[in-house]
């Protein structure tokens, strides 16, 4: 039975182009750890760890690996902590209102909203509570406003339901809803094209490449992110609004992060040093609000680079800042946590935990829908370091994990 689940296994990985180093990194194991399960030298993973390998080979039905031949949905299993603001938000994204509009909300005071939202997002340790309460009335509010202006007005409104729809991205992000995350990207891309917006396009190629990264679609993602800088290029010179230049590097960024997943090591830094290059001219006060690109979040992208590409030396290397430089608090969590796997990957169990505990103290919330947090915290739970079993367990605790 181990290894014929082995097999499948590793011809899924091999039909998927992915390198052993690779998939065992994007489930949190080791390269040798993947090879004896496919050659069945270990016992068959538990069903947590099938559900990932299956979502990291993008398997939608379990009996791919298992061979039973009864089909079991990965999404069955593959749930997380469900916010208590997401069947609200869900309702505002999919409920349709055909009827005659009586409301006109002011575009402009739509658009305070949007920018009073994202500062929010970027400063709330609870910044999921805190959007998931305003999305919305947002949500509805702009919808209404691009049904109900015409010509020049119309464009405007779609540019501002563009951005409410990447905020949205945000917030259904690490939750039990990719249908949600796909739509928000879909319809940010849809009302940005519709405004015929080089920047809002691009934004929207910025938060579609993440969603493509995160399901595997790795040249996709690239495809994506080369397309938003050509809509930007054009438009580019020393006089240009700085966020056209800021978001240009963030896309250049995000190139660097897709190949860092998929383990290509050259292409990855190549691209980490174009979008440097921005940042450095931006200089050190610059940052973008809706990606985070400044000076501080490229050393946070080179630990997440050296990370992915399995090389946690590099990624210590990397780590050139004080997390406190980093403005956005969720961004500032996200990093440490970052830090806790390559922790982990030293095999350093005591750092790991006190990174993660650092994290979860910076932004509960990032950490508690974060799936390398949760994982990661999990497996110390299973084998804590020396004398820290209880810290282990009260962080599984604030996070919500079922801790046996």
């Amino acid at each position: 039975m181990s290894a014929d689940v082995g097999y499948r296994i590793k011809k899924a990985r091999q039909r998927a182009g992915m390198s052993r180093p690779v998939l065992a990194g994007l489930v949190g194991r080791s390269a040798e750890w993947l090879k004896a399960i496919e050659n069945g030298r270990l016992q068959v993973p538990r069903l947590p760890m099938l559900v990932k390998l299956a979502r990291a080979l993008e398997i939608s039905d379990l009996a791919e690996l298992t061979g039973n031949g009864e089909a079991v949905p990965v999404q069955t299993f593959a749930g997380g902590a469900e916010h208590a603001a997401l069947s609200a938000v869900r309702t505002a994204l999919t409920e349709y209102r055909l009827g005659e509009q009586h409301r006109r909300p002011s575009i402009v005071h739509l658009a305070e909203r949007l920018r009073a939202a994202w500062q929010l997002r970027h400063s709330s340790p609870d910044h999921r509570s805190q959007i998931g309460a305003l999305l919305p009335d947002l949500i509805r509010d702009s919808q209404s406003a691009v049904r109900t202006y015409s010509g020049e007005q119309a464009r405007e409104a779609r540019r501002v339901l563009a951005g409410v729809y990447r905020l949205s991205q945000f917030y259904t992000a690490y939750q039990p809803a990719p249908e949600l995350v796909w739509l928000v990207a879909d319809r940010a891309m849809s009302e940005a094209q519709n405004a015929d917006d080089p920047y809002a396009i691009a934004s929207g190629a910025w938060g579609l490449v993440q969603t493509l990264r995160e399901s595997g679609r790795w040249d996709e993602a690239l495809q994506v992110a080369e397309d938003g800088r050509k809509q930007l290029t054009p438009h580019l010179s020393e006089d240009s609004p700085v966020d056209w230049r800021g978001l240009y590097g963030a896309l250049f960024a995000e190139s660097a992060l897709t190949h860092a997943r998929a383990g290509r090591h050259g292409p990855a830094w190549r691209e980490w040093e174009r979008a440097y290059d921005v940042a450095r001219e931006l200089g050190p006060a610059y940052r973008h609000i809706q990606s985070s690109f400044s000076l501080p979040v490229m050393s946070a992208h080179a630990v997440s680079i050296a990370v992915d590409l399995q090389r946690p030396g590099e990624a210590f290397q990397a780590h050139t800042i004080t997390p406190e430089e980093i403005t956005s608090v969720p961004r500032r969590s996200r990093h440490l946590i970052e830090l806790a796997r390559a922790h982990h990957k030293d095999g350093n169990r005591a750092a790991t935990l006190a990174t993660l505990r650092w994290a979860e103290r910076t932004a509960p919330e990032t950490a508690a829908y974060n799936g390398f947090a949760r994982d990661l915290t999990a497996g110390l739970v299973e084998a804590p370091p020396d004398g820290q079993r209880e810290e282990a367990r009260t962080l599984a605790d604030r996070l919500g994990l079922l801790v046996r």
